[in-house]
């Protein structure tokens, strides 16, 4: 499927599919956050979302829509994390084998949290191998369906389901239109979800993408028209977010309903965390809170709009989280 058949009749049908599945997670707003923004922000915590974070709405769309035979046969799936611990989880809910495979690196709360879902997890150096072509081998030899992170239909599609509920709980708010929204990117998956959703709910919402430092491919291919990638693989605490480049179905929706996309540092990453923690008591990962970095640091006009705000995955490694607990506040 190319990506202008991919729509909100598609997310619709992923939302009527999932609903057993899926988590109707909180929106949240805070005086604070507010008055540091100038403006209403509204926080989607996806974070609390099953497995921790909204990699299972897409993960779970994707499963559910397999026919009998590709269920006969399981899943396989690569992932940093979330991706991974959303297949492992949809999987053992839906009766599917499911195999993982996930960078070496990962945290290890993702990689024993995908192996106590019972999924088969399979590591690799994200340096030197390709996860693709692993899967692609995994694939030709015992004959399971390739259920990737972002660049599928049915992925995009359960990923929008948390946009429509979104725009539901800001309507239960506010009469106020929703001006831009902020969606932390890896291969942009959830950001086109979102666009294509917010597209008929929130029709005057801009998507605007959050990627870390030295890795806004998306950013950059939005404002080239062309498939930019990340000069490296590594060097950021967004392990969720660092892909070599933008997926071929997910930049052209993002390109047609003109998003645009910024980069944050991993210091203001790391405030956002210690931010989200005592103000707004959520826990999020560093790939999870880019998009209240944004805000935080002022690195999107938010004064005098209303702005949606997606507070992704919570999987965070315990250290790192004492460490960004500890971080000294900057003004």
């Amino acid at each position: 499927m190319t990506a202008d058949r991919i729509g909100i009749a598609e997310v619709r049908a992923a939302a009527a599919r999932i609903g057993a599945d899926v988590v109707r997670t909180p929106l949240l707003t805070n005086p604070k956050l507010d008055a540091l923004a100038q403006g209403r922000i509204f926080v989607k915590a996806e974070n609390l979302q099953r497995t921790g974070s909204f990699k299972f709405r897409g993960a779970a769309n994707r499963i559910r829509a397999l026919d009998a035979g590709q269920r006969s046969r399981g899943v396989v799936a690569f992932s940093s994390g979330n991706h991974a611990l959303a297949i492992a989880e949809a999987s053992r809910l839906a009766g599917v084998a499911a195999t993982v495979i996930m960078p070496a690196d990962a945290p290890r709360i993702k990689i024993e949290g995908a192996r106590q879902r019972g999924a088969r997890v399979v590591l690799y150096d994200r340096e030197r191998e390709d996860r693709e072509e692993i899967g692609r081998a995994l694939v030709a030899e015992q004959g399971p369906t390739l259920v990737p992170p972002f660049d599928d239909p049915f992925v995009i599609a359960g990923q929008g389901t948390g946009a429509m509920e979104a725009v539901a709980q800001v309507a239960e708010e506010t009469t106020t239109p929703i001006d831009q929204a902020l969606v932390c990117c890896s291969g942009g998956g959830l950001a086109a979800g979102w666009a294509i959703a917010l597209a008929q709910a929130a029709p005057a919402a801009r998507v605007v993408t959050v990627e870390p430092a030295g890795f806004d491919d998306t950013a950059r291919s939005l404002a080239s028209g062309a498939w930019e990638r990340n000069p490296r693989l590594s060097g950021s605490i967004c392990d969720a977010l660092l892909v070599p480049a933008p997926g071929r179905l997910t930049l052209p929706i993002l390109a047609s309903h003109g998003a645009y996309g910024i980069a944050v540092s991993d210091d203001a990453i790391l405030q956002a965390i210690r931010f989200a923690a005592q103000e707004l008591k959520l826990v999020l990962e560093p790939g999870g809170a880019a998009a209240l970095a944004a805000v935080l640091a002022g690195a999107v006009e938010t004064a005098g709009r209303t702005t949606l705000i997606v507070a992704s995955g919570g999987n965070i490694d315990p250290a790192l989280f004492k460490a960004a607990l500890e971080q000294p506040v900057t003004s």
